[in-house]
């Protein structure tokens, strides 16, 4: 569970980034693709992926040899220039303190280019930077428009949640478990961890590659920066291609179209509203509507619900202009 202790000002702080951040996007689709959970939806994607990365992007792998990053490629700018600036601009004591606890762990001394990067070498920050841009360029730039159309709809959705309940019930609608008591923020997480936020502040940032806990960026000095999953569950397409769906949502609805995509293989209506982000009542009603229109079927398990997408449903979504996305495109 990650508690984070708010005080007045920190109320008054909390600010939605009002768009998304390429490369902290790009960090949490790197570590979806370090994870192997969700290999149903995600395995064909992290494959494709990982065979279409240059080898210029390989020194990322050396800067995270475990689960955790350093905290100085944590960078929320909204332009990709300026965020290669940004961590180029990183204070040298946070730089060489950050690799030092990266690598406390590991049985292997760290390779040569990241020992010049803890002594600030100029040629190893090149490095550095031309891993991100080739991985940016691969991984993200061609669903960028996707991710951009999908922090809007967030960002719009945030703001009118603040404007119509207020920001307390903002933050305890935002995700599945999320709960504010008084002036605790509680989130679900599989690890214990309190913050005090003193008056920093919060700055919200979804992000539409990764589909686990919250990821926090805690930095002296600076918001509590607060990346959280509020993609639809399955991966974007590489190839741009999201916006073919847009014909078919406007008939059936954004998220009846997402169950659909995700019912390529049984699922729950808990499990349902976990990965789609809505309560359990709210999935209950799509799956009785996409079921009267004979597009899933729903059978009783003991004390559960199964719903599985039908040939007619299979049919509907594999001619609405794009692969199925029960796994990501087809590699070539």
């Amino acid at each position: 569970m990650i508690r984070i202790h708010f005080t007045a000002a920190d109320f008054a702080r909390v600010r939605f980034a009002s768009r998304p951040a390429p490369l902290q996007e790009l960090n949490a689709a790197f570590s979806k693709m370090c994870r192997p959970d969700d290999a149903l939806l995600f395995g064909r994607w992290r494959q494709r992926v990982l065979r279409s990365l240059p080898v210029s992007v390989v020194p990322l792998g050396d800067l995270v040899p475990a689960d955790e990053a350093p905290k100085f490629i944590d960078v929320f700018s909204d332009s990709l220039e300026e965020g290669l600036e940004t961590v180029r601009a990183s204070p040298p004591d946070l730089v060489r303190s950050e690799i030092e606890r990266v690598y406390a762990e590991r049985p292997s001394p760290a390779p040569l280019w990241i020992r010049d990067l803890h002594r600030g070498d100029a040629e190893a920050w090149q490095i550095l930077g031309r891993a991100q841009r080739a991985a940016f360029d691969t991984v993200l730039r061609p669903a960028w428009p996707l991710v951009q159309d999908l922090h809007q709809t967030e960002f719009t959705r945030h703001a009118l949640a603040v404007a119509e309940h207020g920001i307390g019930a903002a933050l305890a609608e935002l995700l599945p478990g999320a709960r504010l008591d008084e002036d605790v923020w509680e989130l679900e997480a599989p690890f214990e961890q309190d913050i005090k936020l003193r008056g920093r502040g919060v700055l919200l940032l979804p992000t539409f590659h990764w589909t686990g806990h919250p990821l926090l960026a805690d930095l002296p000095g600076h918001p509590l920066a607060v990346t959280y999953p509020a993609g639809p569950g399955v991966p974007l397409p590489l190839d741009g291609a999201g916006r073919t769906d847009d014909a078919l949502a406007g008939v059936l609805g954004r998220t009846r179209l997402d169950i659909l995509l995700v019912l390529a293989e049984e699922h729950t209506t808990s499990e349902l509203a976990r990965r789609l982000r809505v309560s359990n009542a709210t999935a209950s009603a799509h799956t009785a509507a996409l079921r009267g229109a004979g597009l899933i079927t729903t059978v009783r398990a003991g004390r559960a619900v199964l719903h599985q997408r039908t040939a007619l449903g299979s049919l509907l979504v594999r001619r609405r202009g794009g692969p199925d996305r029960r796994g990501p495109h087809p590699a070539p």
